[in-house]
């Protein structure tokens, strides 16, 4: 089989989607903005052949790149696995006629209003939410549903460019920002209550094959907006457990109603008040080394598991759910460059046997601003048999670990 991976080398962990596919019998042609020259050895041994574009979202350049893979054989899959890269991806996908996620699917996992609008057709319980390029009608939007309401980009990808507003004020500054009435798109949605987390799966031909439960603490708006906070999620080894039944039972609607056929998903979900609801989905792997946690702590390579299920392969691994598995962000105390560290020999003495992975920059090394996300600045990756412990050793490594910046 031959397979089409857009962006090999970038980011980092693009590299496992080519290792993998590779492993799993693929012929593998990478398609990227980087010269071939600048990859590195390894992945050149992964790859079959090398494409070099100009943008890999730039839809002519894509197609000219797939036409030309075409013209030397034939070509059996297109894959992207960042969610910037799924639209260009659906629609040189159908133009070339090659199986995979249509334009349909990839157009109702990245418009946020058109997702929740045909989910709440399939009875998929969902926040009311609009989206609009007019004052006006988002003015009327909040006067109907009232507030706080949030406030995003119709395609944002987790929490990028997400506003929480409590009144008419603070609603028009973020519509201003987000230069609607000049061109501008938003999505206006109700402030749903409760408990967030985040339901991934690998799919393939409609079926879930692969399915991983993790929970944010606290939720997302509020670890992203506070530098004091170290924010955490967790994936839990209690997914067949029965108080997971309709979270799981939501997942399998929400694929079924989008038309997810051989794919990755990520979908958000909040619990609270109100019940059980659906935040949103997307057509690819989660980000921040999500992946990474599941195959700790499951001992299993899903990255080779994903290029099994596109490959029309049945599963080679079942998840061992041994133990749960986790990721702290630590912040620098201020913005400027790190100088240094507290805390970490307690928590080696305390934890050394529970660490998957851990990334403390050097001293010098300039910081980035908290919204950059989970993995911008310190983080460590940790795992337990128990969920509840490990909930209990990330709070004591949030407490004790202090990272200096001046």
């Amino acid at each position: 089989m031959h397979v089409l991976l857009i962006e090999p080398a970038f980011p980092s962990n693009q590299r496992q989607f080519a290792r993998a596919l590779y492993h799993a019998g693929a012929r593998v042609t990478g398609i990227g903005e980087r010269p071939a020259e600048y990859l590195d050895p390894e992945l050149k041994g992964w790859l079959h052949a090398y494409e070099q574009v100009g943008s890999v979202v730039n839809e002519v350049q894509l197609l000219d790149a797939v036409q030309r893979c075409q013209r030397r054989g034939s070509v059996d899959r297109l894959e992207a696995t960042v969610e910037a890269h799924v639209m260009a991806a659906a629609r040189v996908r159908e133009a070339c006629g090659i199986p995979g996620t249509s334009v349909r699917t990839a157009f109702l996992c990245r418009d946020k209003p058109a997702m929740k609008q045909a989910l709440r057709e399939a009875g998929v319980p969902c926040a009311r939410s609009i989206g609009t390029d007019s004052i006006t009608e988002a003015r009327a939007f909040a006067e109907q549903v009232g507030y706080p309401l949030i406030v995003k980009p119709r395609d944002a990808a987790g929490a990028s460019g997400t506003h929480k507003v409590h009144d008419g004020t603070e609603l028009d500054h973020v519509l201003t920002l987000s230069g609607l009435g000049h061109g501008g798109s938003v999505a206006l949605e109700e402030f749903v209550e409760g408990h967030e987390g985040f339901y991934d799966t690998v799919c393939h031909e409609g079926q879930i094959v692969h399915e991983f439960i993790t929970h944010y603490y606290p939720n997302v708006l509020e670890a992203m907006r506070e530098r004091w906070i170290s924010p955490q999620f967790i994936a839990t080894n209690r997914v067949e457990a029965p108080t997971y039944g309709e979270l799981r039972e939501l997942g399998v609607r929400v694929i079924a109603a989008l038309g997810i056929e051989s794919s990755p998903t990520h979908m958000e979900w909040f619990f609270g008040p109100k019940g059980l609801r659906f935040s949103e989905i997307g057509c690819r792997p989660p980000g921040v080394g999500a992946w990474d946690l599941y195959c700790a702590g499951n001992e299993i390579d899903l990255y080779y598991e994903w290029a099994r299920a596109i490959m029309g392969q049945p599963p080679a691994q079942r998840p061992s759910r041994r133990f749960a598995a986790g990721m702290i962000a630590l912040r620098p105390d201020r913005d400027g460059a790190i100088v240094g560290y507290e805390g970490l020999d307690e928590i080696g003495h305390r934890y050394g046997g529970n660490f998957i992975d851990r990334h403390l920059p050097p001293p010098g090394t300039p910081t980035a601003p908290i919204e950059a996300g989970y993995m911008a600045n310190a983080w460590m990756q940790m795992r337990h048999e128990d969920y509840d412990a490990l909930r209990g050793i990330l709070d004591d490594v949030g407490r004790l670990v202090r990272v200096r910046a001046r």
